[in-house]
């Protein structure tokens, strides 16, 4: 059964750099048919997905952050990363990361069939 834990910083100063690790347990991130989201939700937005990576390392990014956001993998520890540049406190919220089944993607849970438990991060101002 796949498991995914994030973890990193749950404090971030205004303008610096919001970095989060997705550990996978149960799965290889490397693995046919799957990618590897980022999700984020707050009050004032709701949820909002943020891009993802693909088996293959491919990435896919949410047009209004492709100029701050980077998602990268460490295949060898099975984890991948979210890194957020220039964070305003307006981004803080609770940081989801998810599995993502290809096939399924038309479906009602987006293909997102597992998700961590979220980290909460503070932007503070």
């Amino acid at each position: 059964q796949v498991q995914l834990q994030e973890s990193g910083p749950g404090l971030v100063n205004t303008s610096q750099t919001l970095s989060l690790t997705c550990s996978v347990s149960g799965d290889s991130i490397t693995s046919n048919y799957f990618y590897w989201a980022w999700i984020r939700q707050s009050p004032g937005k709701g949820l909002e997905w943020l891009g993802a990576i693909g088996y293959s390392g491919r990435t896919y990014y949410s047009p209004s952050l492709k100029n701050r956001i980077s998602i990268s993998r460490e295949t060898a520890k099975n984890r991948f990363t979210l890194q957020l540049t220039s964070v305003t406190p307006e981004e803080t919220a609770v940081y989801y990361c998810a599995r993502v089944n290809d096939a399924k993607v038309s479906g009602p849970s987006g293909g997102m069939d597992s998700w961590g438990q979220g980290t909460q991060v503070t932007v503070s101002s």
